[in-house]
């Protein structure tokens, strides 16, 4: 068989390697495609003003593919936040386990999508065709319940996709990852594995779910007042564990934010949280409890300038008012970006007399991603031909790839692969055959993709230095000044300085018109380069900044 008969599968990732979230690959043979995933970003301080960050599907589609559906492995936003979005665009089937479906059910809803959607549970212990592809799922622990992870059998051979993972030997719901399924599946050779790299610069392995009970004990224990508890709304596990625990002290809980109540909801109804009965009370009953007897579970770990923890640390909220004594736990990881924010939060609740407790004071937090050990165990069970790192910033594959190699993955069958790479894969090996322009998709407000990396930049410089605007009325026919320049300034200085800093523009300008002496309006339009510069250059002289200058002309 020549190169060209050998089969060949095609492998497209739109986000999740380079950056942490935005996670959404596509696997494709000849012209049929599936999505893995489809996960958003949050946006960082380079990003002013937007809400999410979304994949590009649009290069996708461009491709010409048919695109059969979308597989889920797990209920987390960068795994499937994007899918309202990739649904308007591509109408296809999703498939995914059961907590991950309610979760999704939930978004379609709200985005009206719902009833227009085809969706498929699927099960472990179930296959699933798609045309060409045969997809096979194994149980895999994660800090959400009910994730999985993909062997994809296609004519070109078998890939794997770990999804998010660790190897949790303990885990709350007792369903562990299913190593011998994942053998089995390996047994047929395995073309290339796509795994989880978030955690690869760690060392060892990653701590059980479970022990992170002793710490929440010791905190239950210990404390005569309210326990305010913040983490995500989809670890269930997490959500779990504070019940229990607030049961065996006796303790009632009360759940605050839309996602904390709406994902509990879900997770109780589908089978995965067992809520004890009579725990949970509204919040309009606190008032008849004493402190010690209170628990609130609340979303906002991550610091949300809107959440009820960051109202109720600023002493908005309209219930919930911070008292000394109460004990305050962020029970998870302080994401990337959201450091300062968090920060300040831990800040305003230490200033009202909390005691405050995070992942570097206690364990109260475990990640759910692999730490190396648990990385080479699977590269070892998986034995795969190529291997290609997924799920983590640049840092995080590079580490990756050198615990793979170490493993015994030849070099050159070990990927360093980047959004938008088309990686080529048979039984010749991988290959990188093209880099195709994969943009990040700007969602603020109701406008998708209307936002791109210009606006960003000036939205950073506007942020920075300001604008100043400079009004001049002329007449139309013959270019004579009538009124002005009239200035006015946006963040360029406080307002007891504000008028001299224009005054002294509006000086400067009129001595540069009258060097320029514009008499017709395409003059005036011609200079309006020179008025900006004329005022940038003042305040830069003055304040040791350069605003954003705004010249409007109006005709009369």
């Amino acid at each position: 068989m020549n190169q060209r008969e050998i089969p060949k599968l095609t492998i497209f990732p739109l986000g999740g390697l380079g950056e942490i979230g935005l996670n959404m690959m596509a696997v494709v043979f000849e012209k049929d495609a599936f999505f893995i995933d489809a996960g958003l970003m949050f946006p960082d301080e380079s990003m002013p003003g937007v809400d999410i960050v979304i994949p590009d599907v649009d290069a996708v589609i461009r491709q010409g593919w048919n695109i059969l559906g979308i597989v889920l492995t797990h209920g987390h936003e960068d795994h499937i936040g994007a899918l309202p979005y990739v649904l308007k665009k591509t109408p296809v089937p999703v498939f995914a386990t059961g907590l991950t479906m309610g979760l999704v059910d939930q978004k379609l809803e709200e985005y009206d999508l719902l009833k227009s959607t085809s969706r498929h549970i699927i099960s472990a212990a179930e296959p699933i065709e798609l045309g060409p592809f045969r997809i096979d799922f194994f149980s895999m622990c994660h800090s959400v319940a009910d994730g999985v992870g993909l062997a994809v059998t296609t004519p070109a051979g078998t890939i794997m996709h770990s999804g998010d993972f660790k190897l949790d030997p303990t885990p709350v719901d007792g369903r562990l990852c299913d190593l011998e399924k994942i053998s089995a599946l390996a047994r047929n050779k395995v073309l290339a594995l796509f795994s989880d790299s978030t955690n690869a610069e760690n060392r060892g392995t990653t701590l059980s779910e479970s022990m992170i009970r002793p710490a929440f004990e010791n905190i239950f224990s210990e404390a005569d007042a309210r326990i305010l508890i913040a983490t995500f709304s989809s670890n269930i596990h997490r959500i779990q564990q504070v019940l229990s625990i607030a049961e065996e002290y006796g303790r009632k809980v009360v759940l605050v934010g839309r996602s904390m109540v709406s994902n509990t909801r879900i997770a109780s109804e589908r089978g995965y949280l067992t809520i004890p009965k009579g725990i949970l009370v509204d919040m309009k009953d606190l008032e008849g409890l004493p402190d010690h007897k209170v628990t609130v579970l609340s979303t906002g770990s991550q610091g949300e300038p809107m959440s009820a923890l960051a109202l109720m640390a600023l002493d908005r909220h309209k219930y919930l008012k911070v008292k000394p004594g109460d004990v305050v736990v962020f029970s998870s990881r302080f994401i990337p970006g959201n450091e300062r924010a968090i920060n300040q939060i831990i800040n305003e609740f230490s200033r009202r007399g909390a005691r405050v407790m995070y992942e570097k004071v206690s364990d109260v937090h475990v990640s759910g991603h692999a730490s190396e050990e648990e990385l080479r165990y699977l590269i070892r069970l998986v034995h795969p031909q190529c291997f290609i790192p997924i799920h983590g910033e640049y840092r995080h594959l590079r580490r990756h790839m050198e615990i793979a190699i170490d493993e015994g993955v030849l070099p050159e069958n070990v990927l360093l692969a980047q959004d938008g790479d088309m990686v080529e894969l048979s039984a010749a090996g991988a290959r990188i055959v093209e880099q195709l322009d994969v943009r990040r998709i700007f969602v603020h407000g109701k406008g998708v993709g209307d936002i791109g990396h210009d606006v960003l930049r000036d939205r950073r410089v506007l942020s920075e230095v300001g604008m100043v605007t400079v009004v001049v009325v002329i007449r139309e026919d013959t270019g004579e000044l009538v009124a002005g320049p009239e200035f006015a300034s946006l963040g360029v200085t406080y307002e007891e300085v504000e008028p001299e800093v224009l005054d002294g523009a509006r000086i400067a300008l009129e001595e540069r018109l009258a060097y320029l002496d514009p008499k017709t309006p395409q003059d005036w339009d011609n200079s309006k380069e020179e008025i900006r510069l004329a005022v940038r250059r003042y305040v830069n002289r003055l304040l040791g900044r350069k605003p954003v200058v705004q010249t409007i002309i109006l005709r009369i």
